[in-house]
C-alpha cells in the first residue's frame, strides 16, 4: 500500500495568521515551532496539512483525505486509512503505519516550509518597516476574483474544494504583497543607463553580421589551382570547374558554392579573401591550411543592426527577469541569515528552515 504524494499542494502564496511578537524561550507545548517568540501552534499546522492533504488527494476523484498529522506512531492515520479505504483493512499495521509516515514527511516538508516562510517574510517586512494595508489585500482578492471566481458559487466551491477559509486567503494574499514589495527593497531598477550599457555590452545580440554567398576550388597544389583560375578566366562554368579540380566535398558537386558564410565560418586565408573581395572577381590561388583555394563572391548579404530604441523592449525584459533572480536570491539570504537562527522546531516537524536541522543520512547500498 501507499499513499499517495505529489508536489506542493499550497501554491505560490504564504500564510500567517500571527503577527510578529517579541522573543521567547523554548517552544510552547502546544505547537510545533517557534520564529523569534512567536508560535506555529499544532491547530495551524494540522489545518495547514489538511490542505496540503485535500491539494495531494485532488486529482484521484472520491480519494479520501488521509491526514497524517500524528506522528511518530499515527494511531489516529492507521485508523482512519482502516476506516476509510476498506481494501486495506487487513493490510499489516506496520505497512500502513510506514505509508502514513512516508506521507506525513512530505507533506510536513512542505507544510513548515510554507509557514516557516511566511513569518521569516513577515518578520523581515516588519524590520524594514515595509508594509501592507488591508485596502492592499481587498483590492488582490477582489482582482483575483473577478479574475479566477466571478462568483461567489464558483469561489466558495474553490474553498470547499482545498479546505480553506476567506482568512487563509487574506493572509496568503497579504503576505504575498509583502514579497513582493521585499522584492522590490532587494532589486535593482532597470534605468536607460543600465538599457544603454547592456547594448553597448552586447552588440552581437541586435543585428547579424554580413554574410556572402561564395564559390570555391579547393585543391591540394598551387598548380592545381592555377589550372582552375585559368580555366574560369577562359568561361567554362564553375560547376564544370569544380567537379574537375576540386577536392572539396562538400562543394565540388554543387558548383564549388557556400551559402550564408560568415567570418568565422571558414578558415582564416579563406576568411579574408571572401571578405576582402568584391562581388563577381575571380581571386587565386589562396594559399590555406586546407589546400589551394579559387574564390568568388556570388552574393553579399549586408549586416543588420538594431538601434537602441529598438532593442530597448528585449533588453528591458533580459534586465528584469536577471534582476529578479538576483532578488529573490538577496531576500533568501537576508531572511536566513535573520531568522534560521532563532527558528526552533519540535523533532517530529523539523525541516532545513529549522535551527539546528541535521538531514537524515541515506543508507548507503548494501548496508542493513
Amino acid at each position: 500500500m501507499r499513499l499517495r504524494t505529489k508536489g506542493s499542494a499550497l501554491g505560490a502564496f504564504f500564510v500567517l495568521a500571527l503577527g510578529v511578537a517579541g522573543c521567547g524561550g523554548g517552544i510552547p507545548g502546544d505547537s510545533v515551532a517557534v520564529m523569534a517568540g512567536n508560535p506555529i501552534t499544532t491547530a495551524a499546522f494540522n489545518h495547514w496539512m489538511f490542505v496540503a492533504a485535500k491539494g495531494n488527494s485532488a486529482s484521484s476523484v472520491g480519494a479520501p483525505v488521509i491526514v497524517p498529522n500524528d506522528p511518530p506512531n499515527f494511531d489516529a492515520c492507521l485508523a482512519q486509512v482502516r476506516r476509510e479505504i476498506p481494501a486495506l483493512a487487513k493490510t499489516p499495521a506496520k505497512t500502513i503505519r510506514a505509508d502514513c509516515k512516508g506521507l506525513f514527511t512530505s507533506l510536513s516538508s512542505q507544510v513548515m516550509g510554507f509557514l516557516l516562510t511566511s513569518y521569516w517574510y513577515q518578520a523581515q517586512a516588519h524590520k524594514l518597516g515595509i508594509k501592507v494595508t488591508k485596502a492592499d489585500v481587498n483590492a488582490a482578492l477582489t482582482q483575483a476574483r473577478r479574475q479566477q471566481y466571478p462568483t461567489a458559487a464558483l469561489f466558495n466551491a474553490f474553498l470547499t474544494q482545498t479546505g480553506q477559509t476567506l482568512p487563509d486567503i487574506y493572509y496568503r494574499l497579504r503576505v504575498s504583497k509583502l514579497y513582493q514589495k521585499l522584492l522590490a527593497h532587494y532589486g535593482k531598477q532597470v534605468t536607460t543607463a543600465a538599457i544603454a550599457a547592456y547594448y553597448k555590452a552586447h552588440p552581437t545580440q541586435f543585428g547579424t553580421p554580413q554574410t556572402r554567398d561564395i564559390r570555391i576550388v579547393r585543391t591540394s597544389s598551387q598548380a592545381q589551382a592555377a589550372a582552375a583560375l585559368a580555366a574560369l578566366n577562359a568561361g567554362q562554368s564553375w560547376p564544370a570547374v569544380a567537379k574537375q579540380y576540386s577536392v572539396d566535398a562538400q562543394t565540388k558537386n554543387n558548383g564549388g558554392l557556400l551559402v550564408g558564410v560568415v567570418p568565422s565560418g571558414v578558415e582564416h586565408a579563406l576568411s579574408a579573401a571572401a571578405f576582402g573581395a568584391p562581388q563577381g572577381k575571380l581571386i587565386g590561388p589562396i594559399h590555406g591550411t586546407f589546400g589551394w583555394y579559387v574564390v568568388e563572391v556570388a552574393h553579399i548579404t549586408p549586416a543588420t543592426k538594431q538601434s537602441l530604441t529598438q532593442a530597448t523592449p528585449a533588453i528591458r525584459q533580459a534586465l528584469t527577469t536577471t534582476n529578479s533572480t538576483a532578488a529573490q536570491a538577496a531576500l533568501t539570504k537576508a531572511v536566513k541569515s535573520s531568522w534560521l537562527s532563532q527558528t526552533q522546531c519540535r523533532g517530529d516537524y523539523s525541516m532545513s528552515l529549522c535551527s539546528g536541522y541535521t538531514a537524515p543520512k541515506t543508507p548507503t547500498v548494501g548496508s542493513g
